[in-house]
């Protein structure tokens, strides 16, 4: 479990304690069980502000992780001038489920809308940036949708996906099918299985070597997005594991993010955003 928390810090360097990125804004949403989770807001310049959002979920095997693993990205998306929200969803345990986090990361996708115009954003451009375990919840977001009528495609989800060796075929996941808890049915916790022709447009970063969220996962639901008649971009990258690793006998510790294909993958994001209208073309720089 260490190793796994060690796997996902160094990864990305995001770290609270970094000179480069400054304390954001901290809130507690409530849930419908009185439970609590917080989000953390970054805020563009007022001079670069697009006019969308993003919200940022951790990766983490859903029972590790933190917000602040994605920080770092956090903060390049405000850069880039967009508001961003990284979610602190609640981690699976004896009673918890992927669901429930799954129901965070919508709680936290209606919480950016109804503060559109505080942030000034369009409702209709709010963006999800997943990584691995949180490139599954922000991807069911988008094919469950999270019971409402926001957003673009009207389901409450994410109106763009950004995917980082994302989990998608739940089906094939022991971990995933464990960690439900006998509570609800696998298929409809997968990104894979639930496709429909109500999609947002997505990119995905994959390692054509990852073992633990493999690419036949990530080639599939592009395959079948694009069936869908959606827009699906995968960039897939050679020699490297989960999250661009180039430690392939271990893609849970010891990691070795490959520093081009890293900066390579998040160019692509960065490039992606601003073809969909989210950033503006002047923002054309590495978000790495």
């Amino acid at each position: 479990m260490k190793n796994i928390i060690s796997l996902l810090l160094l990864t990305f360097s995001y770290s609270i304690f970094c000179n480069e990125i400054p304390t954001p804004k901290e809130y507690a949403l409530t849930t419908a069980d009185s439970s609590s989770f917080k989000i953390y807001v970054f805020e563009p310049k007022d001079n670069n502000r697009s006019g969308s959002a993003i919200i940022t979920v951790h990766g983490g095997g859903w029972k590790w992780g933190k917000a602040e693993w994605t920080f770092r990205a956090s903060k390049m998306f405000a850069d880039a001038g967009m508001l961003a929200v990284a979610v602190d969803y609640r981690l699976s345990n004896d009673t918890i489920t992927p669901v429930d986090a799954k129901r965070d990361v919508c709680m936290a996708l209606n919480w950016v809308r109804e503060k559109s115009e505080k942030y000034q954003i369009d409702p209709d451009k709010v963006a999800a940036y997943g990584v691995s375990a949180g490139g599954h919840l922000s991807s069911i977001a988008a094919t469950k949708g999270c019971g409402n009528k926001l957003g673009s495609k009207k389901n409450g989800g994410p109106d763009l996906l950004l995917l980082w060796s994302p989990a998608l075929d739940m089906e094939n996941d022991g971990w995933f099918k464990k960690l439900l808890l006998g509570k609800h049915p696998v298929a409809e916790s997968s990104p894979l299985a639930t496709v429909n022709k109500n999609m947002p447009p997505v990119s995905i970063i994959q390692g054509e070597l990852d073992t633990l969220t493999p690419l036949t996962g990530a080639s599939s639901f592009c395959k079948k997005v694009e069936s869908n008649n959606g827009v699906c971009e995968l960039h897939t990258y050679p020699k490297v594991g989960h999250l661009l690793t180039r430690n392939l006998e271990n893609q849970e510790n010891n990691f070795d993010p490959d520093p081009v294909h890293v900066k390579d993958g998040n160019d692509k994001l960065l490039k992606f955003l601003i073809k969909n209208q989210y950033v503006k073309p002047q923002s054309d720089k590495s978000i790495n």
